[in-house]
């Protein structure tokens, strides 16, 4: 078992919860109310800039053409490949970047953007340790929540599921994991742990944006 595999057995509970959580449980029902999801893509949006922070932090200190390259290519995917289906609910919901972007981060994804931009800057084993729960518990979720509830394809939530359901998005998630391994081969024992403690945080602080997810925003027009 390599170490980012090691850093998903650790978690795996913490990605559990987040399975079972209010918001996907009635996504995954058809029950999930639209004031929630569109609560919940503004919420994506404002993390998904600071988010991007962290690969550009990667590219700044990248020590090799090989790595500056791959965080390139995340910074990219975040920007461009995750941008599509968020403008797609935006214009759903006649909102636009501008708009949101003067908008607030609600305190559970400001704790959670504060402290993986805070890890990041340890060195680029810990930037790794940092995105990586993001990326690959979605795709972990996605794909058991779709098996479980294949309806899902028929619900307004479809293009959201579909982004991190399919074989393409499991294929940017090995990936990251080749990378995130190369990153920390080597490491002495006390920093490996230190990065296992940064993806623990990061699914625990995930777990607590699905959580807030359930509750609609207060600075948004209720959906019509």
């Amino acid at each position: 078992m390599n170490f980012v595999e090691q850093c998903i057995r650790d978690s795996l509970p913490i990605w559990e919860q987040c399975l079972h959580s209010e918001f996907l449980t009635r996504l995954k029902d058809g029950t999930l109310s639209e004031d929630c999801l569109k609560g919940y893509i503004v919420d994506d949006s404002l993390y998904l800039w600071q988010y991007a922070k962290v690969f550009a932090w990667g590219i700044l200190h990248a020590q090799d053409t090989d790595a500056l390259r791959t965080f390139y290519s995340f910074l990219a995917f975040v920007n461009e490949g995750e941008g599509a289906t968020r403008v797609q609910y935006l214009k759903r919901y006649g909102l636009t970047d501008e708009q949101i972007q003067r908008l607030p981060q609600r305190p559970q994804n400001k704790a959670y953007t504060d402290y993986m931009l805070a890890a990041a800057r340890e060195g680029i084993p810990e930037c790794m340790m940092a995105s990586l729960p993001c990326t690959l518990s979605y795709g972990w979720i996605f794909r058991r929540l779709l098996e479980r509830a294949p309806v899902v394809r028929d619900t307004v939530y479809w293009p959201l599921v579909r982004d991190y359901a399919d074989d393409s998005y499991d294929e940017i998630c090995r990936r990251w994991i080749d990378f995130g391994n190369r990153v920390c081969e080597g490491l002495p024992e006390a920093r490996l742990a230190r990065c296992m403690e940064i993806f623990r945080e990061c699914s625990r602080l995930e777990l607590g944006f699905w959580e807030m997810s359930c509750t609609p925003r207060e600075d948004l027009p209720p959906h019509n």
